[in-house]
């Protein structure tokens, strides 16, 4: 039969902020259907391990971090699912993640798609900083704002850093203006809802297992509007790294059941 509504998350008939809204129409191939959407955190990077605002810099994972995303691919192995896509950000610690995760699936064919929609949170000219030596200069109480509210911008890239940022390879098919120079949970949820409305949910309403592998904070924001989350409920909501965070669909998107694998 014909399924047509538009695509939003749990009592939620739309993101305020959000543009692109678009009615799909897709084949479901039977009624209760049951699609897999996983969630992966890539594991520790090498300045999660220092302790520096990482944001969009592109640094490796540790080995604890390896080993982390050796982990979640051997509990995936576990629930025996088969994915039939594999969504990733451009920043290397998600891909290397990604790719060691489908290894321990023996999933390692698997079509991906490589996105900057789905990278980290920016986090401006905080990026490189000690959290620790930053909240001595600025205090706990700004640092946390910057960190943990919803919609706190940090300060943003000088523009000389942010001329930078556009030449990077991963960057020079994006018009300048699209590029943040900062972000907040709000605009990261705004910045990631496009890859989710036009890529990832048409593919769950084909049927598809869907596994993203991705970074605390685009997960979180795309956990906030699965779920309907207050402002308060997300910034309370932690992914760990290197945990999957498995959700039950039905063909409607909606979700049934959701938990982490440890």
């Amino acid at each position: 039969m014909i399924r047509e509504g538009k695509l939003q998350g749990v009592g939620q008939p739309s993101l305020k902020d959000s543009e692109n809204r678009r009615t799909i129409k897709v084949e479901i191939q039977k009624e209760g259907m049951n699609m897999k959407l996983v969630f992966v955190r890539h594991g520790e990077s090498e300045w999660n391990a220092l302790n520096l605002f990482t944001g969009w810099s592109d640094v490796e994972l540790t080995q604890k971090g390896e080993q982390e995303a050796h982990h979640a691919g051997k509990v995936l192995r576990s629930l025996g699912i088969q994915f039939d896509h594999v969504y990733l950000s451009v920043l290397k610690r998600a891909i290397h993640t990604g790719h060691i995760v489908l290894s321990e699936l023996n999933q390692d064919y698997l079509p991906e798609t490589k996105s900057w929609r789905l990278n980290e949170r920016h986090y401006g000219a905080l990026q490189g900083l000690n959290k620790q030596e930053t909240r001595e200069k600025y205090g706990d109480e700004q640092v946390l704002l910057w960190r943990r509210s919803y919609d706190v911008m940090p300060p943003l890239l000088s523009e000389e850093e942010a001329a930078k940022q556009a030449q990077d390879p991963r960057y020079k098919h994006l018009q300048v203006k699209d590029l943040p120079q900062g972000e907040t949970l709000k605009t990261t949820l705004e910045r990631v809802l496009p890859i989710w409305q036009d890529k990832i949910a048409v593919d769950l309403l084909d049927g598809k297992n869907v596994l993203v592998v991705a970074h605390g904070n685009s997960l979180r924001s795309l956990v906030k509007y699965l779920l309907n989350l207050s402002e308060d409920e997300i910034l309370k909501f932690e992914i760990p790294t290197g945990t999957p965070l498995v959700f039950d669909l039905d063909e409607n998107l909606q979700v049934k059941e959701y938990h982490f694998e440890k």
